[in-house]
């Protein structure tokens, strides 16, 4: 608690940001600083078209879509995927990055929520990189596992849905990624809860995904088919690299 007199640091504005900085001030700064000044009118509007959103804690925040944006010119990707799309936040920020003839396979089990920011996503010039499919994303996957011209066929893939299903996901993607490309869990550091004592007050949906998560990091950081990194960005992203 601040002694008395003592100014608080300002809370940062940025909705669902989920970030694991200990002081808002800093990650406000970053914001501020960095992001705001450099995101893309069409990601700034869908932004602000969410933040009205009864569910607007789902978006992937803004300085986690500018390090994707980057992250996908860096590895120059081309054919991506994406399992979980909310409002299209990071799937913009990713056919933005792509090149003219980019593809994303956008997978999410609710179009309506899709909808909302399609219209900013038309309006940006890059809906016809997005093939967006409803429903449940396993089904698909198995079929594209069976086909072995899927395999080795996406430079990029970035998860961002139901957390008890990250391993189903894990064990059908390492085919489908090429080898050298890569795939990205969000929320892989949950709230800071993993490290929450058992007692802990968490809530109901925070405790009951927390074992999911553990399980999905114990798995990655023995997985000798890929290299990993765990980012501290967002609520944490886990950046796996398959080498074999």
């Amino acid at each position: 608690m601040a002694a008395t007199g003592e100014t608080q640091p300002a809370k940062h504005q940025e909705v669902g940001h989920k970030s694991l900085l200990q002081s808002d001030a800093l990650y406000q700064y970053i914001l501020e600083t960095s992001v705001y000044p450099r995101e893309p009118q069409p990601m700034k509007e869908l932004r602000e078209v969410t933040a009205k959103h009864p569910w607007n804690l789902m978006t992937t925040s803004a300085d986690e879509g500018q390090f994707l944006n980057l992250l996908l010119k860096l590895i120059n990707a081309k054919n991506t995927m994406e399992i979980g799309v909310y409002t299209g936040y990071s799937l913009l920020s990713t056919a933005l990055a792509l090149p003219e003839d980019g593809k994303i396979l956008a997978l999410d089990i609710n179009r309506e929520n899709y909808e909302i920011g399609l219209p900013i996503i038309e309006k940006a010039g890059v809906a016809h990189k997005i093939d967006f499919r409803e429903g449940p994303a396993l089904p698909l996957l198995d079929q594209m596992v069976e086909d072995e011209k899927c395999h080795g066929s996406f430079d990029f893939i970035f998860v961002d849905a139901d957390k008890d299903n990250y391993l189903n996901y894990h064990k059908r993607l390492i085919d489908l990624v090429k080898i050298g490309g890569v795939i990205g869990y969000d929320n892989t550091l949950w709230n800071g809860s993993l490290v929450a004592p058992p007692d802990a007050p968490l809530r109901k949906y925070v405790r009951y995904y927390r074992d999911f998560v553990l399980e999905l990091n114990k798995a990655l950081a023995i997985d000798p088919r890929v290299e990993i990194c765990q980012l501290p960005v967002g609520d944490g992203i886990s950046l796996c690299r398959r080498i074999s």
